[in-house]
Order: C-alpha cells, then sequence, then structure tokens
C-alpha cells in the first residue's frame, strides 16, 4: 500500500540517521494537508523528533528528506513548509499503482492484518426486554455494527453479542404490566403495578396471551407465565425490529445464564480472596475506593440479592473466560458513572487493564421541518426504530447515524434522510456508486471493456481530476486502519463523501467512452477502482452499493 510505503521510508530515514520514530513503529503515520496547496501528504516527524536529538525541526526535516529511500516513481516533489512540516507531493506512477492494487485486491483492498486474529467482541445495545427498540438503540446498533466490521476487516477475529437483561425487577414489573392489561382486555380489570409499563405495546400484545395458559398465569401474583411470555415476545420483537435495520448479532447472551452458572458467586469468590471485598450493614462491598472511586459499591445487599454492578463484573469475566482479549462496550451517556469502576473490577480479578473498553454513544434528537419529533405514531411515547427504518430506509438512518462521532450529541434530519438528491449525503454516495456501475455498462455496450493489462492503460491517466480520483482511492486503506484504531467509524462517511466528490468532479470533466480506444479503457480502469472502493466503504457501514438509482 502507497502510505505504507512512505511511511515505512520516512522511518527508515530516521533511523539512517540514528534517530528512533517516536512511535517506534515500522511506519511513520502521514496526514492530508487541509490546504490542497500544500500537497497530497503530510507529517510532523521533524518537528517531534527535534526536541530528542536536539536540532531546529527544519533541520532535521531536510536529514529527513536526504534520507528518503524513494525514488521520483513514489514522489513528484517534497518540500519544508512552516516550523518544520514536510510535505509530499505523489508521484503518477505511484497512483497508477494503486490502481493496479485496488482491481489486484477487490474486495480485499483496504483491510490488513494490524489485529493479527485477537479475538474481540462488541458487546451494543443490550437494550432491556421490556419494550421496542428506539431511535437512540438505532444509533447504537449502527456504530457497533460498523466497529465488528472495522476491527475484522483490520485483522481481528471480531464477533457482536447482544446482553439480554432476563433478571431482576424490571422483567418482573413487564410481567406484571402484561398481566395487568390481560386482564383488562378480558373484562376483569386489577391493580396496575407501581412503576409498570405504561406503552399502548403491552396492551396490544397482552391481548396475543395464549387463552390455555390464562387462568393459571392470573392466579399467580408473580405473575411467572405472563414474565416468560412477555419475555420471549420481546425479545422475538426486537430481533425482528433489528433484523429488519440489518442487524444480526452473533450471540444473544441472556442475564439468566450467569445466575444459573453461579458464575456471580464465583466472581464475588475471587474478589474475596483477592482481599477486595468488605462486609458493612449486613451487605458485601467493593474496595473500589482504592481505585479511585469516590465511595465504595455495593455486590451483594444485606437481603442477599446481588445487584446489578455484581452482574455487570461476572459478565465480563465470562466474556474473558470465553477467550476474548478485547472487549468494547457501547453504552449510553447516563451509563458514564459506571465505567471506572467497573474497569477497576476487571483488574481487581486480575484482568489486563485495557481488556474492556467502554465507548459512551451520546443521545438523538429526531428533527422534521426543523423541529424536534416528541411522540410516536404508534407507541404514544416514542419514535421506535421500526418506524424510523419504515421511515428512511435502513441505508439512509445507518448512513446518518455514522457521520457524527458517538460521543457528539445527534440531530437526525428526517427531511433530509428522505430526499433523493445529491443534498442528502448517503444518496449522494450511493449515487456516485451507481453512476459508476450505469458508466461501466455503457462502456461495454460500446465496445470497451477492462484490458486484460491493465498496467499497459493506467499510465494514459495523467489529468488532475483522474490523479485526485486515484488519490483518494490510496487514502482508503490507511483510514479504515485510523476509524479501526480510535474506534470512530464516522471517518468512514466523510471519506466516502470525499471520494464520491472526486469522481463526481472527473465525470462532468472527462467523457469516459471517447473515439480514443487507449484512453477509454483506462477511465474504465479507473471507474471500476472508484466503484470497488465506494462499495468496500459502504459494506463497513452495512450500506448498499446500489447498481442502479
Amino acid at each position: 500500500m502507497l502510505l505504507d510505503v512512505l511511511g515505512e521510508a520516512l522511518a527508515d530515514a530516521a533511523r539512517q540517521n540514528g534517530w528512533e520514530p517516536p512511535s517506534g513503529e515500522s511506519r511513520v503515520p502521514l496526514e492530508v494537508p487541509r490546504d490542497p496547496s500544500h500537497g497530497d501528504l503530510a507529517t510532523n516527524l521533524a518537528l517531534l523528533l527535534s526536541k530528542s536529538v536536539k536540532r531546529p525541526p527544519r533541520e532535521v526535516a531536510q536529514k529527513l528528506i536526504d534520507s528518503l529511500p524513494v525514488g521520483k516513481d513514489v514522489l513528484a516533489g517534497v518540500d519544508i513548509a512552516g516550523p518544520g512540516f514536510i510535505n509530499f507531493r505523489l508521484a503518477p506512477p505511484a497512483l497508477h499503482g494503486v490502481l493496479l492494487e485496488v482491481l489486484r485486491d477487490g474486495e480485499r483492498y483496504g483491510r490488513s492484518n494490524d489485529g493479527a486474529g485477537l479475538p474481540a467482541m462488541v458487546e451494543y445495545v443490550s437494550a432491556n426486554p421490556t419494550g421496542p427498540m428506539n431511535v437512540v438503540n438505532a444509533r447504537a446498533a449502527a456504530i457497533g455494527d460498523a466497529l465488528v466490521r472495522l476491527l475484522a476487516a483490520t485483522g481481528h477475529d471480531a464477533k457482536s453479542e447482544f446482553y439480554v437483561n432476563d433478571s431482576g425487577r424490571q422483567v418482573d414489573l413487564l410481567g406484571l404490566s402484561f398481566q395487568a392489561r390481560y386482564r383488562e382486555h378480558i373484562g376483569r380489570p386489577g391493580a396496575f403495578p407501581e412503576d409498570g409499563y405504561q406503552g399502548a405495546y403491552v396492551t396490544e400484545l397482552a391481548a396475543e396471551f395464549p387463552p390455555d395458559e390464562a387462568e393459571a398465569g392470573l392466579a399467580d401474583p408473580k405473575a411467572q407465565r405472563f414474565r416468560q411470555w412477555s419475555l420471549e415476545r420481546m425479545l422475538a420483537w426486537q430481533r425482528a425490529d433489528l433484523e429488519h435495520y440489518g442487524m444480526r448479532f452473533d450471540v444473544w447472551f441472556r442475564e439468566s445464564a450467569l445466575h444459573a452458572g453461579g458464575k456471580l458467586e464465583a466472581a464475588l469468590a475471587e474478589l474475596t480472596a483477592r482481599g477486595h471485598v468488605f462486609e458493612s450493614e449486613g451487605a458485601q462491598w467493593f474496595r473500589s475506593t482504592a481505585f479511585g472511586d469516590e465511595k465504595d459499591r455495593v455486590l451483594v445487599r444485606s437481603n442477599g440479592e446481588p445487584t446489578y454492578f455484581l452482574a455487570d463484573i461476572a459478565y465480563h469475566r465470562d466474556k474473558w473466560e470465553r477467550g476474548f482479549k478485547k472487549v468494547i462496550d457501547l453504552w449510553g451517556p447516563d451509563h458514564h458513572g459506571h465505567v471506572h469502576r467497573l474497569q477497576s473490577a476487571l483488574v481487581a480479578l486480575g484482568l489486563p487493564e485495557g481488556f474492556l473498553e467502554v465507548m459512551i454513544v451520546q443521545f438523538v434528537k429526531l428533527l422534521s421541518g426543523g423541529e424536534p419529533v416528541k411522540m410516536s405514531k404508534r407507541a404514544g411515547e416514542f419514535i421506535t426504530l421500526r418506524e424510523l427504518v419504515d421511515e428512511v430506509g435502513a441505508d439512509n438512518a445507518r448512513y446518518f447515524f455514522l457521520m457524527r462521532s458517538a460521543t457528539t450529541p445527534l440531530d437526525f434530519d428526517l427531511d433530509l434522510a428522505k430526499k433523493q438528491s445529491d443534498e442528502n449525503p448517503a444518496y449522494y454516495v450511493q449515487y456516485a456508486h451507481a453512476r459508476i456501475a450505469s458508466l461501466v455498462r455503457y462502456a461495454e455496450g460500446h465496445g470497451i471493456e477492462a484490458p486484460k493489462d491493465p498496467a499497459s492503460r493506467v499510465g494514459l491517466l495523467d489529468a488532475p481530476e483522474e490523479l485526485a480520483v486515484l488519490k483518494e482511492l490510496a487514502l482508503f486503506p490507511d483510514m479504515v486502519r485510523g476509524a479501526a484504531r480510535a474506534r470512530e467509524p464516522h471517518r468512514i462517511p466523510a471519506y466516502l463523501a470525499r471520494c464520491s466528490e472526486s469522481f463526481h468532479r472527473f465525470y462532468h470533466v472527462h467523457r469516459v467512452v471517447t473515439d480514443d480506444r487507449a484512453r477509454s479503457e483506462a477511465r474504465l480502469l479507473l471507474c471500476l477502482a472508484a466503484r470497488r472502493v465506494l462499495a468496500n466503504g459502504l459494506g463497513l457501514l452495512g450500506v448498499s452499493a446500489p447498481e442502479r438509482m
């Protein structure tokens, strides 16, 4: 990959001068300058090295340039800017090599083995099975799914998991709520549970409760039959809504399995043996203050009931026991305070620091006509995931959720997401792919096909607009790596927008099919490479790459 070649060359140049790159890695990171006049790529390596080598940054920069083990076939120009930035202009032969690489690698272009097969798991959504999915769940689902795809693309053995909270008070309340609504349905109303679930969906689904189980269920003050039936019905509903959104999880893990398998007791015993548990007021506590927490945390209440905190500890210990070496959880902003104490408890159990990463996914505000959308057309309380997907489509929903960092609150413009025009960012990128597919069909219809020896034609791509497309294609592998390492899927839509813009610009300036057959074949190769990269990028988002629009 072109950026690998240049990054490794910079690292070699540093070592030739007796300097070790600050990162200690085999290649030096490169960035795209904000101002295109500054070149195609840039590095601040000289600035980073200047302190340790005790020389002026510009002098260090010149030494690096003089030692670069690359020729004019890779770089068309190198210069020093400002206090010591090194700017590079890529040579056309190097960009032509990128095109050949894209065509050769196909679906694998942009993939790497950075993860070296590391078993990694992303747990996301994990909504309580007490109601339909909402738009915050929809955002977490898009981000989590994209993270799994990114990790897989960078060589990790990546899996997705949904944690089902099927133990405790919330599910008990669900069963009691369904029982109460069923009583109303058959004309035998009773008291509705305090803090029960009031949504219209409870009334609708209660009417589906099997009549042959009704009498036994109604006689149970704990509503266990209603609890089990409503739990499974809600899980089936959630699974169906997620599949409607294009989401499939590798594992649906139930909290009840932890309780049944003695996992909570085992985690508590291990923490106790390691000296991290004490008793007070009849309860058992984790010494979280020893890890910087503001207060110690209860693991087992005085009545003998375990807390959700202990269940979370046991769950994540179970993840480690299943062989995962890296775990990434996506949580809502209301769980921010829980992050450090859970990480501390895992370290207290002997798990390595950094095993658990937590990403906080911020809230979503839906807008229509510039105004917030407050009410659901169906549930009466919130916009459900299915309503959103039915309104704007799964592709648009995913793309819009992934355009912004997970750590930033998101305003989701429903009107914009439904537009079939260049104003819609998702449509803009998908249309670029469809436009290229149309161009390829047109070329083939006029007898222009990809040459058997692409290397014999790529040298004809010398126009600024052609080279601009190739420069974007060259950046794709590095972008994928960076997005995976930083856990930032929103980098992908930003890249796809730039790549699409560069192709649209080329399309408006140059015809693909001309009287010059050789040049037409070269431009067809450019189209095929751009289509492949756009499809690969959309695939990382879980968004389709249409052939026609």
